[in-house]
């Protein structure tokens, strides 16, 4: 810990560069990578840790890696990196979330000395397993779903390490793009090592070690200020997963949320066992889950670091569905399970923290991977958007992103030029978003022609029930999935022949007050826009 004291002037500058530091780091692997996954839709997120493995700023990109992001750097200083190494991972139960998220962690030195950890994580489109994307509906063991890496080292003493790249690359589909993709982060992690190294000359390395403690300190301080403003007292919710691919059970996920003074526990007793299928959820992805909401709940301006989730506890039973023994199957806990941990956690806040939570948005990622086998292989991955949930004052946003992701869509223009596909149908739903004083948002529809024989997986959710209203809010519209016009599970994976036609209807929000309450001009303004056509 260093002694050297900021003034807030200071403090506020440093902060703000550390942070650039950041997201600098994503700017790199966005506009380094190939794969349209990364460079398009930006599924992924880069972050400065200190010489402790304390996270210090985390650039804006991806709610279900604030969680897991530190217990990848806990397992990667476990293996005692070298100053010029790369450590690379993937394991769900070794710091990961599921496969195809790939995480790279470097020391940053500094006159010789380990100052901090660059961490870039991103999905890649494939990285092997049973099917080509590498995300399985109905996977019972997590081999299932592709190559599993412990934290090895990519890079020794400032070389690709060959045989590591090597095992990499021979065990995935599309490997010339794996590589581009890996080579990215590798140079996204290097420009952390420079643009910090350019903050030590400016301002000496004990202002920055001090700036790393201060930016933690502030948010610790800026979060139990806002957690203590809440009432104290327990707030229950609960709600279930529609089956889990192998079986159509319901899947019960309950959460207690306990406010004491200015500390927040939640405690998911009560949840279901781990189940044969893989909507299991590491318990990093359960604790990026819980993080987020607190964020949302408090004050989301609070800049993300170890000192904003000191104040948050989360317990999980061992062997449970949010913190599975392995082998288990997790690749769709972490883009399904995590958004219904973020309904559960929401649902009980709103009982404390009414004026700040929306009714349930759409509640599912929408996974559609597409890919193919052979020679010619290809993996196209998406999570398409829907409907957020109408807010106390406002109606919900149509056609976005959710919950645990904050990617972007595949440009119509992008996918056509990169894959075999060609998109017949992207548009808004009408009549998806709930009903109320304050209406949900709009579901998505995307129709996707296949132009040669493929495998087509879908995890998706909020099939079966909609997104759930608040204080009298009608629930949102429920998603569909059909391939050639004929409706298919929610989590299915299948072989289609060419010019097959696969078509993803997303769900609405759910609404927010009493619909007779909504405002006569607004109700005009839906029909005028095309959002609704039942009403008169």
């Amino acid at each position: 810990m260093s002694e050297t004291a900021l003034d807030p002037v200071e403090l506020e500058i440093l902060r703000n560069q550390l942070e650039g530091v950041a997201e600098e780091m994503g700017q790199t692997l966005i506009r380094g990578a190939y794969s349209p996954n990364i460079k398009e839709r930006r599924d992924c997120s880069t972050a400065l840790f200190d010489a402790d493995g304390r996270m210090v700023a985390q650039a804006e990109h991806i709610p279900v890696h604030l969680g897991a992001m530190p217990a990848a750097v806990e397992a990667v200083l476990a293996e005692e990196p070298g100053p010029e190494d790369v450590y690379v991972l993937n394991d769900p139960f070794a710091g990961g979330t599921h496969l195809p998220d790939v995480t790279m962690v470097s020391p940053v030195t500094v006159e010789g000395e380990v100052l901090g950890y660059a961490v870039s994580r991103a999905h890649h489109a494939d990285v092997g397993g049973s099917t080509p994307g590498s995300m399985p509906a109905g996977a019972r063991e997590v081999y299932e779903e592709g190559l599993r890496l412990p934290p090895v080292p990519l890079v020794v003493d400032g070389e690709i390490n060959p045989d590591v790249m090597g095992v990499l690359l021979a065990n995935v589909r599309n490997a010339d793009e794996r590589r581009a993709d890996l080579r990215a982060q590798i140079a996204a992690n290097e420009r952390a090592d420079e643009r910090l190294g350019d903050l030590v000359a400016d301002h000496g390395i004990e202002t920055i070690e001090a700036a790393f403690d201060a930016v933690i300190d502030y948010s610790r301080d800026r979060m139990t200020d806002a957690i203590a403003a809440l009432p104290d007292g327990t707030y229950e919710a609960a709600d279930v997963l529609e089956g889990d691919g192998v079986t159509d059970d319901e899947i019960p996920v309950r959460a207690a949320v306990t406010v004491d003074g200015d500390r927040v526990a939640v405690d998911f007793s009560g949840t279901a066992d781990q189940v044969p299928g893989n909507v299991n959820a590491p318990l990093a992805v359960a604790t990026s889950a819980v993080y987020f909401v607190v964020r949302c709940v408090t004050d989301p301006e609070i800049p993300p670091n170890q000192g904003c989730y000191d104040p948050v506890e989360v317990s999980v039973p061992e062997g449970s569905l949010l913190n599975p023994d392995p082998p288990a199957a997790v690749v769709g806990g972490n883009v399904e399970t995590s958004q219904r941990v973020t309904d559960v956690v929401l649902s009980a806040f709103a009982e404390t923290a009414p004026d700040r939570v929306p009714a349930a948005g759409q509640g599912t990622m929408n996974n559609l991977i597409i890919g193919a086998r052979g020679a010619d292989s290809f993996g196209y991955y998406e999570t398409i958007g829907g409907g957020f949930g109408g807010r106390p004052t406002k109606d919900g946003m149509d056609g976005v992103q959710v919950g645990m992701t904050n990617t972007l869509n595949t440009p119509v223009e992008a996918l056509e030029a990169e894959y075999p596909l060609r998109v017949e149908r992207y548009a808004l739903r009408s009549d998806s978003g709930g009903d109320g004083a304050h209406r949900g948002g709009l579901g998505i529809e995307r129709a996707v022609r296949v132009e040669v024989p493929a495998s087509v997986s879908l995890l998706t959710e909020r099939r079966r029930v909609g997104p759930p209203g608040l204080a009298g809010g009608a629930d949102g519209a429920v998603g569909e999935n059909l391939i050639d016009g004929d409706p298919v599970p929610a989590k299915t994976t299948r072989d289609v022949p060419a010019g097959a036609v696969v078509t993803v209807r997303t769900p609405g929000g759910g609404g927010h007050g009493d619909p007779t309450d909504r405002d006569p001009a607004a109700r005009e303004r839906d029909r005028a826009d095309g959002k609704v056509t039942d009403e008169v």
